[in-house]
């Protein structure tokens, strides 16, 4: 586990680099200098998962590649006092993001945004909340409340969607259709956002939380935000991936199987080549 001082230096280092990550207005970042993207649905702490992925990105060697990781945090990892230790992969990002600042992304999904709300998941006595606290608790010790709140300042200032040169739009989920009438693209495009955005009904709590993947609804969305095709996460999946429609791809780092995709991005592609992209491990 990294010197709480060195980790904190980190964390604040790779949270300046979001927030300056070039093509970025508000929230929503235009991906420059980029001729392909790899995506990975949710990792939920799986460090295995997450190592295969690096691995495929091979950041060093395509220097136009960008990295886009998906919802990190609350886990079935423990430590032996049943802390979480989902925090290690946030951790990771942050190191990543310092190593390629332009090229690596992290994508809030609805865990990141309930812990930094407090709005509880989880079921019974013990919540994933607590477990993820407990576990920063664990790794860092009398340094745990310094860390933990710059785990929250991350999340706060992380992207909540990402748009490629060619109109691939990459977001935890999309808005759901009873929301998309009053949806514009222009709030995702805030430099800051309220407790009622975060709240239900409001954008963030949208585009982390929504499982509408009909076709009506990715048609609909994807006008609003002046692009073709959109791959998300959010939703499980049996084999690691899945394709609801004709505009959108799911992929889910989760579990055994898991998958990501790998896609161009300097030049028009259709769904089923989006599609074609992906790799199931």
């Amino acid at each position: 586990m990294p010197a709480p001082d060195r980790m904190l230096t980190t964390l604040r280092r790779a949270t300046e680099f979001a927030a300056r990550t070039p093509g970025r207005v508000g929230h929503l970042v235009h991906l420059r200098e980029c001729a392909e993207v790899l995506v990975a649905g949710d990792l939920h702490g799986h460090i295995a998962n997450f190592q295969v992925v690096l691995k495929a990105a091979d950041l060093a060697t395509h220097p136009q590649r960008h990295l886009v990781l998906q919802e990190v945090i609350h886990s079935e990892f423990k430590y032996p006092n049943g802390g979480d230790k989902s925090h290690q992969l946030v951790d990771l990002f942050a190191a990543l993001k310092c190593q390629f600042p332009t090229r690596v992304h992290l994508l809030p999904g609805n865990h990141e945004l309930s812990q930094m709300t407090n709005r509880i998941i989880g079921k019974g006595d013990a919540t994933q909340n607590e477990g993820f606290v407990a576990g920063v608790r664990t790794a860092y010790g009398d340094a745990w409340q310094d860390i933990y709140a710059a785990y929250l300042t991350l999340f706060r200032t992380l992207p909540v969607a990402l748009r490629t040169p060619n109109a691939v739009f990459l977001s935890h989920t999309m808005i759901p259709a009873r929301h998309l009438p009053n949806f514009s693209l222009v709030q995702l495009q805030q430099e800051t956002f309220t407790d009622a955005d975060y709240s239900p009904g409001g954008v963030v709590y949208g585009i982390t939380w929504g499982r509408d993947t009909s076709q009506e609804t990715a048609d609909t969305f994807l006008r609003k935000v002046d692009s073709e095709l959109i791959v998300t996460g959010h939703i499980p999946t049996d084999i690691g991936y899945e394709v609801p429609n004709t505009k959108q791809l799911i992929v889910d780092c989760s579990a055994t199987p898991a998958a990501y995709v790998l896609f161009p991005a300097d030049r028009p592609i259709t769904h089923a080549e989006l599609v074609s992209g992906v790799v199931a491990f």
